[in-house]
């Protein structure tokens, strides 16, 4: 551990959970080796910015997180990591105020970078290993949960995302290491854990999918719940519908369904169509009357029509979301979105955002008035 005065460093995250573990992780490898951890708002030593690319708002939040860095203390080391730090690595790299602009499979090399840097010795991210789950169990964290990275990348190549780009292919972790990774964070005192990754639902490992996954979870020894962070609605059936009767399972699930219309889930070249999306809710619902569902919907994808606007309204109240995450599609170079014609005027956009929130207001009230009483 280090003697004397300790350094400052300081954390943003925008984006996805998955980003969030991985800030936890690597914030508790400076933890551990003596670092102090504050505020991003308090002068730091270092600052590391794990940015989101998804939308043009995670750009816009990410750039601002990067500006109030390098503003934050004279002589301070600013990291930049993230998508972001894939998608536009030559833009942030030649901005000159960067010190390392550290790509997403170097993520976990971030505490050797920086001590190597406070040794007098400058080192390029590149020359640490790639490893997508080379992530400490996160003992120091911002959160109540332990969030538990189980797999990442996506090979769906969504025509909107831009995802596959900055984050690779699909790989899913040994489950030996998943499940030894959840028994520290038990011994640690986590009630919680969070199964996260790009997109889970793919999970294959050695031919273990991710229902064989989830029920080894659910026999490891302890007091503690599992709950399934955001899921592509694919590879359900019996099986995993039976799991959620267990003790352990919470019983939610945010599935990702983007837009109520076939002929944009089409477009968007999404895995399903709306009567396989709601077949899922109806089995879960059958089963679990009052189960937690909260979703994505996209507005505004290029050439949506005002009925198939109208029809992914219908499908958030026929569902009945506790909560809906509203975003306005914008377009990320090189998708094949980009190339559509038909782009929505921004205006348009705002307001069918706007429209849906205020829906997802009323269904979340819905929603949650089930439960008075119990």
């Amino acid at each position: 551990k280090r003697t004397g005065m300790k350094r400052k460093i300081a954390f943003k995250t925008l984006g996805c959970r998955l980003n969030q573990f991985e800030t936890d992780s690597v914030l508790t490898d400076f933890y551990k080796t003596g670092y102090e951890i504050v505020d991003f708002s308090e002068p730091a030593d270092i600052y590391v910015v794990n940015t989101c690319t998804v939308t043009n708002q995670g750009d816009h939040k990410s750039k601002t997180a990067i500006n109030q860095a390098v503003h934050g203390k004279e002589g301070s080391l600013v990291v930049v990591t993230g998508c972001m730090a894939e998608s536009q690595k030559q833009y942030l790299e030649g901005r000159g105020d960067i010190a390392y602009v550290v790509d997403n499979k170097r993520k976990g090399s971030i505490l050797p970078l920086v001590e190597a840097h406070f040794n007098g010795e400058i080192l390029a991210p590149s020359t640490f290993r790639e490893d997508v789950f080379g992530f400490t169990v996160a003992e120091k964290s911002f959160h109540t949960r332990s969030m538990i990275k189980i797999q990442d990348g996506c090979d769906n190549f969504c025509t909107f995302c831009i995802v596959p780009m900055v984050r690779g292919r699909a790989v899913s972790r040994p489950a030996s290491e998943i499940l030894e990774n959840i028994r520290q964070v038990i011994s640690l005192g986590y009630k919680e854990i969070v199964l996260t990754g790009v997109n889970i639902s793919r999970y294959d490992h050695g031919g273990l999918s991710f229902t064989g996954l989830l029920e080894k979870i659910l026999a490891v020894e302890g007091n503690f719940r599992v709950r399934i962070s955001s899921i592509e609605p694919e590879g359900f059936g019996d099986r995993l519908y039976d799991l959620f009767s267990h003790e352990k399972m919470c019983p939610h699930l945010h599935i990702c369904l983007q837009s109520g219309a076939d002929r944009i889930l089409m477009k968007m070249r999404r895995s399903y169509n709306l009567s396989s999306y709601l077949e899922i809710i109806g089995q879960l619902r059958s089963r679990y009357p009052l189960f937690n569902f909260t979703t994505d919907i996209m507005v505004g994808f290029p050439g949506e029509t005002q009925e198939d606007f109208e029809e992914t309204c219908r499908v958030i109240r026929e569902v009945g979301f506790s909560h809906v995450h509203t975003f306005k599609y914008s377009i990320r170079k090189g998708t094949r979105a980009e190339r559509l014609e038909d782009q929505i005027p921004e205006k348009v956009k705002q307001e069918r955002s706007l429209i849906v929130r205020n829906l997802a207001a009323e269904t979340k009230q819905q929603y949650r008035q089930q439960f008075i009483g119990q």
